[in-house]
């Protein structure tokens, strides 16, 4: 038995397998009745003095499309087992309804349907499934990423084959456009930090060590974190949304016929703007930092403007300037290799592109941290 009163039964007789379904054979049974069936007969073949198959159907109560498929489906089975099958017991209007569906059923795909799993079953399995994409994603992108070194080899040995108008056209894009928003978020940050570090160092007396704090965090890590991570949702994302219009327009293909190279052509100029431009934008947000640092220091601390800046001086040296900046150009080769390749990855829909876009921006800034924290790692064992 099943549920929603569908049965099917089977017996092996003399001279036939008789099969014996009966209820309601409707399209919410029809899961259910597939795995019974494919219990019942697993082992049974023609043979044996047996080469006959009845499907006595003179108790099903009510036949939608779904039970006739099965049954026509079904039926089929056992003549792929050697059987020769026939259907019984039918009234008329199930009959035609099953004649109706038999002519069809070809063009029907079967799937067979899956076993329902333990729930810890299927959740170790979606999270493996997830390290596999995971890797081989990771793999593509490396594959990417040996690519654009290569090209940017070829560059450097022929200049005359980079797009220069596109890269001016990218550097304007990714640098002075985000002057603005980049400048307001450093000033914000560094006020931040200095009010964090005079409300903590207050309680010790040591309001003016507020400048050493606001100096090392901007210039070490916070200029150019807060500056890639930026820069990767508003620039990466807007690489992948370029590029990933232009293949649901299958303008990269037309490239690729008339015999362009689109990562030649569309990568390098976006992977070269940005490594100049993060540079100099991280150098602008450390001095936006410090000048937010600055104002809060002044006006809530007592500190003026000159005893900050004496006290900066003493507090950093060029080291801790050169830390930050080194990482500059190494976020921006992520951030536009990650927001190119999803831009490459788009398939032919613009649902596509929303994903790819969003997966660039998520990617991008994951890439940064970790990237930041390979630096951090390093720094350390270095003793810098």
């Amino acid at each position: 038995m099943v549920e929603d009163d569908a049965w099917i039964n089977a017996e092996r007789t003399a001279d036939a397998l008789v099969v014996a379904v009966g209820g309601d054979w409707r399209v919410d049974a029809v899961a259910n009745l597939l795995r019974a069936a494919t219990a019942t007969w697993t082992a049974e073949k023609a043979g044996d003095g047996v080469s006959t198959a009845v499907v006595r159907a003179r108790d099903i109560s009510s036949l939608d499309s779904g039970g006739a498929w099965l049954l026509v489906h079904l039926s089929r089975q056992l003549e792929e087992r050697g059987f020769t099958t026939r259907i019984d017991g039918l009234g008329d209007s199930h009959r035609l309804l099953l004649d109706r569906v038999r002519k069809s059923a070809d063009r029907i795909e079967i799937t067979e349907v899956p076993p329902n799993r333990n729930a810890l079953v299927s959740a170790l399995a979606t999270v493996g499934e997830a390290a596999v994409n995971a890797c081989k994603r990771a793999h593509e992108l490396l594959s990417f990423f040996g690519l654009t070194v290569i090209l940017l080899g070829r560059v450097i040995v022929r200049p005359w084959r980079l797009e220069l108008t596109a890269t001016l056209k990218y550097i304007e894009r990714t640098g002075l456009d985000a002057l603005p928003i980049v400048g307001l978020l450093a000033f914000l940050i560094g006020v931040v930090v200095a009010f964090m570090g005079a409300t903590q160092l207050k309680q010790f007396g040591a309001e003016i060590f507020t400048v050493n704090l606001v100096g090392v965090a901007v210039l070490r890590e916070l200029g150019v974190l807060i500056t890639s991570i930026l820069i990767a949702g508003r620039s990466g994302s807007a690489f992948t949304a370029q590029i990933g219009t232009m293949k649901v327009n299958q303008e990269v293909d037309a490239m690729q016929t008339i015999g362009l190279d689109p990562v030649e052509i569309l990568v390098l100029p976006r992977i070269i703007a940005l490594m100049i431009t993060l540079p100099l934008l991280t150098f602008y947000a450390n001095m936006m930092g410090l000048a937010g640092g600055a104002f809060m220091s002044v006006v809530t601390l007592d500190i003026s403007l000159t005893q900050f800046l004496d006290q900066l001086s003493g507090a950093i040296d060029f080291t801790t300037f050169a830390i930050g900046m080194v990482k500059a150009p190494v976020f921006a080769y992520v951030i536009a290799l990650v927001g190119c390749f999803e831009g490459l990855k788009v398939t032919g829909s613009a649902e596509s592109v929303g994903q790819r876009t969003t997966m660039s921006v998520v990617e991008g800034i994951f890439l940064v941290i970790v990237f930041d924290s390979i630096f951090a790692i390093a720094f350390s064992y270095l003793g810098i």
